[in-house]
């Protein structure tokens, strides 16, 4: 297994079930990268792709304002240019329906695996059901398409209005004049603890865990014989590719012509925000969220395109802070921590699951953007129902890497 991140770990928990004999690689520690900082949502409703009509107007402030919360750095735009022509082909409205019907069956399932992997893990009491509000100082066109498109696939949801808003969280400022309320979505009180708890439990049933940097594979006819690494050779009967942002070239290796690229999540902890909000809120025009966690008041997401080597921008963390602010106002940012993680992204929004292209024993997890932390149990689920031959909960078809061949 190459990847201790949520999507690696879920893997691994699955996969040891079945029987084999798990060696988890990777240069970190368990839920040290991307599953460390996320928002901590479980957001079964998030089936519509971001790369919808009303995002193409942006597109001329992602590349000159630092601080949007969507941005692109100008020096990277030759380098990301071709994902970018993806992204913009993927906002179609037939393929964004596509997509919407394929992640939808995705997450369908996101809910009960994770609930079966908290059992296991004894940490049951890390995941809240408390619902998630989206505010937003008006309600657009775009916003009650993308609702439709929601609903259309059976998602709850409740349209309110600021009044409405402010009695479910009274912290809320008071220019805020539209909301919705999705009663089915749960959030992580801490997911670096939830990853560290999984991985407990796979020490626990006999998994191993190595922290190794997965350099490649040995193939040989359609079989991966051994993994490579930094201090030798491995072999394996199985592999799996779950490395995140560094899975591009590793899934290579394997067949897979995957344009994956980095999405660049930012986020600021609050242990002393002074205001205490009852259930995790989505502040919709700055597309980041609000969530309230163990270690405190967690402001995480937005989007920078830069790739992997640029050095964080802090600008964006005070921006963060700044619109929170707006959003709720008397926060306190007092002892903020901040962060900065690489999202592994694909053009269409959607990760790659499935029997790598070039290797019969190899499979590919990644790639799943802002669902990674929603996404990765049930994507371990299908990976297990694979290696042993059993048809998934949902059709992989759609999520093969050979779609971008």
């Amino acid at each position: 297994m190459v990847g201790a991140g949520i999507v690696g770990m879920a893997c691994a928990l699955w996969l040891r079930r079945d029987g084999w004999k798990v060696l988890v690689l990777d240069p970190r520690a368990p839920g040290e990268g991307c599953s460390f900082g996320n928002a901590g949502i479980v957001a079964v409703t998030q089936m519509v792709p971001p790369s919808t009509s009303a995002l193409l107007a942006e597109v001329p402030r992602m590349l000159f304002d630092p601080r949007w919360s969507i941005s692109i750095r100008l020096r990277y735009l030759p380098r990301f240019a071709p994902w970018l022509i993806r992204f913009l082909a993927a906002s179609r409205p037939a393929r964004v329906a596509e997509i919407a019907q394929a992640m939808a069956a995705l997450l369908g399932g996101a809910m009960d695996s994770h609930r079966a992997l908290l059992a296991a893990a004894g940490a049951e009491d890390l995941l809240r059901l408390q619902g998630w509000l989206a505010v937003y100082r008006r309600a657009t066109p775009s916003l009650k398409c993308d609702l439709a498109l929601r609903r259309a696939h059976g998602v709850r949801a409740d349209e309110l209005g600021g009044a409405e808003i402010r009695q479910l969280v009274p912290a809320l400022a008071r220019d805020l004049d539209y909301g919705v309320f999705y009663p089915d979505v749960g959030h992580v009180r801490d997911p670096f603890a939830l990853v560290q708890a999984y991985a407990r439990r796979h020490l626990a049933d006999g998994g191993e865990i190595a922290r190794m940097s997965v350099t490649g594979f040995a193939v040989r006819d359609r079989r991966v014989e051994a993994v490579r690494t930094a201090d030798g050779e491995l072999a394996c009967e199985l592999a799996v590719v779950a490395a995140g942002a560094w899975s591009r070239a590793l899934a290579a290796g394997l067949g897979a012509r995957v344009p994956l690229d980095t999405e660049r999540g930012y986020h600021v902890t609050l242990p002393e925000a002074g205001v205490e909000l009852p259930l995790p809120v989505m502040a919709g025009d700055a597309r980041f969220g609000l969530t309230p966690m163990i270690p405190g008041l967690r402001l995480a997401g937005t989007a920078e395109f830069a790739g992997l080597d640029a050095p964080p921008n802090p600008a964006r963390h005070a921006a963060m802070i700044e619109r929170a602010q707006r959003i709720v106002p008397g926060l306190g940012a007092a002892r903020a921590t901040t962060w900065m993680g690489f999202r592994p992204s694909t053009p269409d929004s959607m990760p790659v699951i499935g029997r790598a292209p070039a290797a019969d024993n190899a499979y590919l997890a990644f790639g799943h953007g802002h669902l990674g932390l929603t996404a990765g149990p049930v994507t371990g689920r299908a990976i297990a129902d694979l290696a042993a031959g059993r048809t998934p909960a949902f059709d992989l078809a759609p999520f093969r890497a050979e779609r971008f061949h």
